[in-house]
């Protein structure tokens, strides 16, 4: 717990005698520094208790703040450092947190009430890997409050985040491509194109390209350049055809498109009516941003990120049911294309750069789901490893009623029998 009030010690009569004094902010956050005017370390140290007491009984609360003022004010300090899904991810953890431990001072959270908090999460049901990323929510609230000199320590430092089990990357064969895209296409014919997405060509570029699903939604025919046959993903601002929108990681990267996907695009394009700057959103959703949400203030940053498009995820389960596809996410469609430029020879650097990581380690889990040849190679050695011990035997075994097994072991001497 953070000392409220410190004891100071001033040497005086050339260093064979000291002074105290006591150090603390009062009710404003002024520093105080009161001086004892004696030299009798035991009774000044019981005055500081004694001033740290009155402080903690809250006669005076220098600093203090309550859970929900704290948060209020590390959002205010950390400002637009952070992106508008990262802002409301840490609201939603601390909030969660006020709830379970309650609306305390900041700086009487300690390391039970982290631990508390977990078990209570686990109790109601959340998994190890929700749990793990709220924890990383509040103790980056934390941190930041010690880098500020709010705090002397992270009450929260040495929590033990929950372990999450690795999850396999799932990666759609060729196959299974092969029928989602029959399956996108049949679905986009059966549904009103200024009201449905244009699903064969958007997962035809995903596949192509690696995308992101906001990053493809959030794309206009200003970013494509036929001539070079690229598509360029950087952040927009709001204009009044187009709305705000950052990139997670990365600020700005150019993909290439092929020849056949730039000609679909150029088909998409000449069936669209003048003035909708967006690629894959339908028309009717577009005029519906613009005419109705924008102008009302219902749409924000964070809806440029998750509500372009209604029912997008059922929309792409219903393409799966489609194409037989049991499990799988739109997001597996840009696993799939990291892994296909993996299994092709292009390097973890190159690939890291075209799929706007901001970690080379990310990069690295697809390296190892498509290079981890690890069962391969146990098979050959053990193989190798029988070949060496069997092959001394100079003959296979056939079979001879004349031996106890009913076996005989042609070229094997007696004695190895």
């Amino acid at each position: 717990m953070k000392q409220l009030v410190k004891l100071n010690k001033r040497p005086r009569c050339g260093g064979r005698k000291f002074t105290y004094a006591l150090r603390y902010k009062d009710e404003n956050g002024k520093q105080i520094c009161e001086g004892l005017g004696h030299t009798n370390r035991r009774k000044a140290e019981q005055q500081r208790a004694q001033k740290e007491k009155e402080f903690r009984m809250g006669y005076v609360e220098p600093g203090s703040m309550k859970l929900v003022d704290f948060l209020e004010d590390s959002l205010a300090r950390t400002g637009d450092q952070i992106r508008e899904s990262t802002r409301c991810e840490t609201r939603s953890a601390m909030e969660d947190l006020i709830g379970t431990i309650g609306n305390i001072d900041f700086r009487s959270v300690t390391l039970a009430n982290g631990e508390f908090y977990i078990q209570k999460c686990l109790d109601r049901g959340n998994t190890k890997g929700t749990v793990a990323k709220k924890l990383r929510h509040v103790k980056r609230v934390f941190k930041l409050a010690v880098n500020r000199k709010q705090l002397d320590e992270n009450p929260l430092q040495y929590i033990a985040i929950p372990k999450v089990a690795k999850k396999k990357i799932n990666i759609y064969s060729d196959d299974q491509c092969q029928r989602i895209l029959k399956a996108a296409q049949d679905y986009t014919l059966e549904w009103n194109p200024e009201k449905s997405v244009k699903w064969d060509l958007l997962i035809t570029v995903a596949l192509a390209t690696a995308m992101r699903r906001a990053e493809l939604l959030n794309c206009t025919w200003a970013d494509i350049d036929f001539d070079t046959q690229t598509i360029e993903v950087y952040p927009k601002e709001n204009t009044k055809d187009t709305w705000e929108w950052l990139i997670k990681d990365s600020d700005h990267r150019t993909l290439p498109l092929t020849e056949e996907i730039v000609q679909m695009l150029v088909d998409h394009q000449a069936q669209q009516p003048e003035g909708y700057p967006y690629i894959f959103v339908p028309t009717a959703r577009y005029d519906y941003i613009q005419n109705v949400l924008r102008p009302k203030g219902k749409w924000t940053l964070s809806d440029s990120r998750l509500k372009v498009v209604n029912n997008f995820k059922r929309s792409f389960d219903k393409i799966l049911r489609k194409a037989g596809v049991k499990t799988g996410t739109f997001h597996d469609i840009r696993r799939t294309g990291i892994s296909m430029w993996l299994a092709n020879g292009m390097s973890e650097y190159d690939v890291m750069t075209l799929a706007g990581h901001s970690s080379f380690a990310t990069t690295h889990k697809f390296y190892l789901a498509v290079a981890d040849d690890l069962i391969h190679r146990a098979r050959a050695a053990t193989a190798q490893g029988l070949c060496q011990k069997l092959g001394r035997f100079g003959t296979r075994a056939v079979a001879d009623k004349t031996t106890p097994h009913g076996l005989i072991h042609k070229g094997l001497p007696d004695k190895d029998l």
